[in-house]
């Protein structure tokens, strides 16, 4: 599907890790923090459309509390997602 590795957590897939790079999930309202982060969203093999998934904000990666926090944002997205999902 996208040539990496799915990341779950309690049964839900909140993040990617792709070429060495790890992402998270995102949704429009995490988008804006990501994108304020300096972000990238994750476009797997050069598509023109982006997944709703982000790099993780390079400050993150040497800030155990900042990961944790942009992690649990991400998982609180795919439970949400999940949640939409058992509805329909």
């Amino acid at each position: 599907m996208f040539g990496g590795v799915g990341v779950y957590a309690n049964g839900l897939f909140f993040a990617l890790i792709a070429d060495d790079v790890l992402y998270f999930k995102g949704d429009d309202a995490l988008k804006v923090a990501f994108e304020a982060a300096g972000c990238q969203a994750f476009a797997p093999f050069g598509h023109d459309k982006p997944m709703a998934y982000w790099t993780v904000p390079a400050e993150a990666l040497d800030d155990q509390e900042s990961l944790l926090d942009w992690a649990r944002q991400s998982l609180e997205v795919a439970a949400r997602a999940a949640a939409g999902k058992k509805k329909r």
